[in-house]
C-alpha cells in the first residue's frame, strides 16, 4: 500500500512512520510526557527509551504490512515528531472498520493539526484501505478531541464504562464513529 506525504498545515506534514523515526519518535515523547499522561495508558520507563521505540516502531510496521495498522507521523519542518495518527484492529469482511486514534505535540496545539490529521485519515481509510467505518473514543472530559472528531464527521455512538486503562485508572469513554461509504465489500 502506497501512503503519499502530504502537507498539513504550518509546514507539516503527514507520512506514514519509517524505521529511521525511532529516534525523532524517542524525543517526541519524552518531550510530551506530561502532555500526554492524562491521556494514554501508564508507559513504562523503557517506552521513553530508543530501545522502547524501537520496539514500539517495528512493531507498528510489522502491524502495517499485514494490514492491521496504518501508523502515520506529523513531522514539523525541522524534522522533528509534531503527532501521531493510527487506525488500528484494522478489520476486513462485512465490519471494514478500524480504530483510530491520534496526538498533537504540546507545542503544536491549536493550529488545526489534529483536524487536519483526522480528515486525511479518514479519505486514506475509504479510498486507500478501502473501510467502511471508523471508531474513535475519548475520554469523557476530553472536549478537544470531540470537537476534532465533530469537526471531522463523526457522530457520538455512545458512552463506553470503564472502557479504557489511562493514566492508572479504568476510565469512561465516549465512542464516536465515521461511516466513510455505503458500498458492499468486495468478495
Amino acid at each position: 500500500m502506497r501512503i503519499e506525504t502530504e502537507e498539513l498545515a504550518g509546514g507539516v506534514t503527514l507520512r506514514l512512520l519509517a524505521r529511521g523515526d525511532v529516534d525523532a519518535m524517542c524525543a517526541a515523547y519524552v518531550a510530551n510526557r506530561r502532555h500526554l499522561q492524562p491521556w494514554e495508558p501508564v508507559r513504562p520507563e523503557s517506552f521513553f527509551t530508543a530501545a522502547g521505540q524501537s520496539q514500539r516502531v517495528h512493531g507498528l510496521l510489522r502491524q502495517f504490512a499485514e494490514g492491521t495498522a496504518l501508523p502515520l507521523v506529523l513531522v514539523a519542518e525541522d524534522g522533528r515528531i509534531a503527532g501521531a495518527a493510527t487506525l488500528s484492529g484494522i478489520s476486513r469482511g462485512p465490519f471494514l472498520s478500524a480504530h483510530l486514534g491520534y496526538w498533537i505535540a504540546a507545542d503544536r496545539q491549536n493550529r488545526g493539526l489534529a483536524s487536519a490529521a483526522v480528515e486525511r485519515m479518514c479519505r486514506l481509510a475509504r479510498d486507500t484501505v478501502g473501510l467502511h467505518r471508523i471508531e474513535a473514543s475519548t475520554l469523557v472530559h476530553n472536549t478537544g478531541s470531540q470537537r476534532v472528531l465533530a469537526k471531522c464527521g463523526f457522530e457520538p455512538i455512545g458512552l463506553a464504562p470503564s472502557y479504557l486503562h489511562i493514566d492508572g485508572a479504568w476510565r469512561d469513554c465516549r465512542l464516536f464513529q465515521r461511516i466513510l461509504h455505503d458500498r458492499a465489500p468486495a468478495l
